[in-house]
C-alpha cells in the first residue's frame, strides 16, 4: 500500500462506486448516484481535495457503446456529482493490452500527472479487486467499497474496506489509511 505523502486528492471509479452499474450503460437517464456519494464528494471538496474518475470501459471496444455514449454518461455523472477535477478513461478490452486499464496503474498515474501530484498524494476509492490492485500498482492508497459483485476473496485482500463511500472518505480523511488494515 502507498501512500506516506499528504494527501492531495481523491480518485473515484465510475460503475459501482460513484454510480449504481449498470453494464455496458449507454443511457445517460439510467445513470443513478450511489447512495451517500454526493455527500461522501462534498465533504473530499470541502477539505480542499481534488476528485476525479478513474473508469474502465470496454463495452467502446466491445461494440457496446460509442464513445459518444460513454461522454454522455460521463457527462450526466458530471451534472449529478461533479465537478470533478479530473476524468480518465479506458476504452480498450482486457485482450487490447494496453497500460491504461485497470488493474494496471495507468489511469491514476495519468490523473495524477493532470493534478499535478505524485500518486503517494491520492488515494483511490473501488469497488473491485482490479481498483485495489491498480492503485497498490501506481503507488496510491485505496480503499475497497465492496457490493454485492465484490468477491469474497477481493474483500480479503484489500487493505483497506469500508461499507459505504461516506466512510472510505473517513476513514482517507481521518489519516486512518496510516494504519494498516483498517476496516469500517
Amino acid at each position: 500500500m502507498g501512500g506516506s505523502g499528504t494527501l492531495k486528492a481523491v480518485l473515484f471509479d465510475r460503475d459501482g462506486t460513484l454510480v449504481v452499474d449498470v453494464p455496458y450503460n449507454s443511457d445517460p437517464q439510467l445513470v443513478r448516484p450511489m447512495d451517500g456519494a454526493l455527500s461522501a464528494l462534498q465533504k473530499v471538496r470541502r477539505a480542499g481535495l481534488a476528485t476525479g474518475v478513474v473508469t474502465n470501459q470496454s463495452g467502446v471496444a466491445r461494440g457496446l457503446l460509442t464513445l459518444e455514449q460513454m461522454h454522455a454518461v460521463n457527462q450526466r455523472v458530471e451534472q449529478l456529482l461533479g465537478p470533478f477535477d479530473v476524468w480518465e478513461f479506458c476504452p480498450h478490452g482486457p485482450e487490447d493490452g494496453c497500460d491504461c486499464r485497470k488493474p494496471g496503474p495507468g489511469m491514476i498515474l495519468a490523473a495524477c500527472r493532470a493534478l499535478g501530484i505524485t500518486p503517494e498524494e491520492a488515494a483511490f476509492v473501488g469497488d473491485i479487486g482490479a481498483d485495489m490492485e491498480a492503485a497498490a500498482a501506481a503507488g496510491a492508497r485505496a480503499v475497497l467499497v465492496p457490493t454485492e459483485v465484490t468477491r469474497r476473496e477481493e474483500i480479503e485482500a484489500a487493505g483497506s474496506v469500508a461499507a459505504d463511500l461516506g466512510r472510505a472518505v473517513e476513514l482517507l480523511l481521518s489519516g486512518a489509511l496510516e494504519e494498516q488494515d483498517a476496516r469500517v
